[in-house]
């Protein structure tokens, strides 16, 4: 039910999603933007504020930072005293998150962040850019999940922190009660919020369907060259795992002989 040929999961798998198919479900992101928080809280029961507050909060001042699938700004808006750089395919979103994040940072006395519109696999950053990378709740709708961690592991300075905050399956059995979540109660909450039939949510169900396991992406961290790789399910729900990993200090130090 939840791995296999993406020819037989209709174009997902743990480690992407095909081109074709990615677009649809990108369409179907934008469609969320008017309802995206409240459909967030809801489904979460609250815990997406609590969420995004731990992953914010491994941040230091000064930091240099690069929010990858920054979405409509919900994480970015509240990232203080940051050097901040927001980074989305879907100019639809990135227009959202820049109102929202402008205006929150103005109401600071902040300077502007910077805006690109990009896909993960492909950010036209320099190399050694980012003291640190987040990603929260757009890992699981990378095309290429490995080419995606290639490109913020070269955008990262070295000793750099990648954090991902996502969906929570720490086995098949755990996600196999999230697949009933993300297909019922789910699609009901989204009905009621955007009164539509139709609404994106449905679509969006595959993402998480055909999601990996915390030991299938931790496995992909450290294949791509991350060095200290943790990945735990958030509670009190979990509902949502965090990952961490580091791009070495010294690639050439740590290389092997």
């Amino acid at each position: 039910m939840f791995m296999g040929k993406r020819a037989a999961t209709g174009g997902f798998a743990p480690d992407g999603i095909d081109e074709k198919e990615w677009h649809v479900l990108e369409a179907q992101l934008e469609a969320t933007i008017p309802n995206y928080d409240r459909v967030n809280r809801w489904m979460t029961f609250g815990q997406d504020k609590r969420w995004r507050r731990n992953v914010r909060n491994h941040a230091m001042a000064g930091m240099k930072v690069l929010e990858v699938g920054c979405g409509p700004g919900s994480f970015a808006e509240d990232l203080v005293g940051l050097d901040v750089t927001c980074l989305d395919p879907s100019p639809e979103m990135l227009a959202t998150a820049q109102r929202r994040v402008e205006a929150a940072r103005a109401s600071r006395n902040e300077p502007p962040a910077q805006y690109v519109e990009a896909i993960a696999e492909s950010i036209p950053l320099p190399d050694d850019s980012f003291d640190m990378v987040f990603c929260l709740f757009s890992f699981r709708d990378f095309q290429d999940k490995a080419r995606g961690l290639e490109e913020i592991f070269r955008v990262l300075k070295p000793g750099g922190q990648l954090i991902i905050c996502d969906a929570g399956k720490a086995n098949w059995l755990h996600g196999f009660f999230g697949y009933l979540w993300m297909n019922s109660v789910v699609q009901l909450m989204a009905r009621i919020i955007t009164k539509e039939k139709n609404h994106p949510w449905k679509g969006l169900a595959k993402s998480y369907t055909h999601y990996g396991t915390n030991g299938y992406y931790r496995k992909m961290l450290k294949a791509v060259g991350f060095q200290d790789v943790q990945g735990r399910l958030l509670w009190p729900l979990g509902m949502a795992s965090r990952f961490r990993g580091r791009k070495p200090e010294s690639l050439a130090r740590d290389a092997p002989r």
